[in-house]
């Protein structure tokens, strides 16, 4: 059985990522058009009746801007979150649709088993998710302002890994956003930092080293602020923070970065 992952966009402008193995297809929040979405489905030539869920990591609106249009317009599919979250978002969607998981918990839809964690940002409940078919696993971990233990011990594993690299911290202080909102983004329930998801990954790598672990990963670097980052400054910036710990890019570790508002390749495990 394969795994697969595309985004659909990811950025500050709106989160979409379609999960799939051959039997079943999952998305990862609904912040841009639900007519993208779509698009994103039949770019990936996913069948829409494939389609079973749409799990929401949090509320904010780069994240759930067509919760309600998607819902409607693939009748067959369920939406999930957290309870703290789904009192959060406003307009609720059909209560035939939905669906509430308990944060740490595990769970099945279709042949895929879906287990959601904690995250740190400034939302109600907000999560990552993990992804496993036949000992396959793909993680998702982005708008978190630090990566806890949970979080590490949780995408250690993964052999995709999306991970927020969202801003360079040179260009988001001299940048022209408040300073109330720089505090936000650099704070511990901001985003990540490319220097930040570069220091994880080696953290990841030195455990894998210490385990004798070989294991293949690909890091899908997430969540690009459209002001403070561009695609090759937070390549670079990551594999130099690679480089300086003696990690280099390889057969057992490709980086790929996700552009912001389009669809992705897609990724196979």
């Amino acid at each position: 059985m394969t795994l697969s992952f595309c985004s659909f966009s990811s950025g500050s402008s709106g989160n979409s990522y379609l999960i799939r193995s051959e039997c079943t297809g999952i998305l990862v929040d609904a912040g841009i058009s639900g007519k993208k979405i779509i698009e994103g489905l039949s770019a990936t030539q996913t069948p829409e009746e494939q389609v079973k869920a749409l799990l929401i990591t949090h509320e904010h609106i780069d994240h759930v801007k067509s919760l309600k249009v998607i819902t409607k317009k693939l009748s067959g599919i369920k939406a999930y979150a957290n309870e703290k979250t789904w009192q959060a978002i406003e307009g609720k969607v059909n209560p035939l649709q939905q669906e509430t998981f308990v944060t740490g918990e595990a769970f099945m839809i279709g042949d895929i088993l879906v287990k959601p964690f904690p995250i740190s940002h400034d939302a109600a409940e907000p999560v990552g998710f993990s992804f496993f078919a036949d000992e396959k696993q793909i993680t998702v971990v982005t708008d978190t302002g630090y990566i806890t233990e949970e979080i590490f011990q949780e995408m250690k594993t993964a052999d995709i890994l999306a991970l927020e690299a969202n801003h360079d911290e040179n260009m988001l202080k001299m940048g022209r956003y408040p300073w109330s909102v720089k505090q936000r983004i650099l704070g511990d329930k901001g985003h990540l930092s490319n220097t930040m998801a570069g220091k994880c990954i080696c953290k990841i790598l030195d455990d894998c080293k210490q385990a004798r672990e070989k294991k293949q990963r690909r890091i899908l670097l997430a969540h690009l602020s459209r002001e403070n980052n561009f695609p090759e400054m937070a390549f670079q910036t990551i594999k130099n923070v690679l480089e300086e710990s003696e990690h280099y890019l390889g057969s057992n570790l490709q980086i790929h970065t996700i552009i912001k508002d389009e669809i992705s390749l897609v990724y196979e495990v």
